[in-house]
């Protein structure tokens, strides 16, 4: 991993600003459209981005946060079945998506690469 940047200052200066709107709009507007606790995204975030950093070795220069495929889901489960209710929801994906990781790191990559080949997935990045 690179130490150094050798990029001018006006260029980090101008990466700085792009991050600190994409954050903004992940930290601050998405819990605010949902109705959830700014606070709360700005802790699990930061919790999150330094659990990943430790994780992966500070090899990928990574943010985590909060995802606006999730405005309406959440909006819709919050409106049927309560907070606590969709909280568990969130939580209960939380879990699945860490063991779909762990089942990705023993088994390896090989089968996704074969299910989702680049053809496929080029498209929805």
């Amino acid at each position: 991993m690179q130490d150094e940047f050798n990029d001018p200052l006006w260029r980090q200066i101008l990466s700085g600003a792009q991050m600190l709107f994409v954050a903004f709009g992940a930290l601050v507007l998405m819990p605010l459209i949902t109705g959830l606790d700014p606070n709360v995204a700005l802790f699990t975030a930061g919790l999150g981005t330094l659990l990943f950093q430790v994780v992966t070795g500070r090899q990928v220069p990574v943010f985590l946060a909060s995802s606006f495929a999730f405005i309406t889901p959440i909006i819709l489960a919050k409106g049927q079945f309560g907070l606590a209710a969709t909280m568990g929801g969130v939580m209960a994906a939380g879990f699945v998506y860490t063991f779909l990781g762990l089942a990705v790191k023993i088994k390896g990559t090989g089968f996704i690469d074969r299910l989702l080949p680049p053809v496929v997935i080029g498209p929805v990045i």
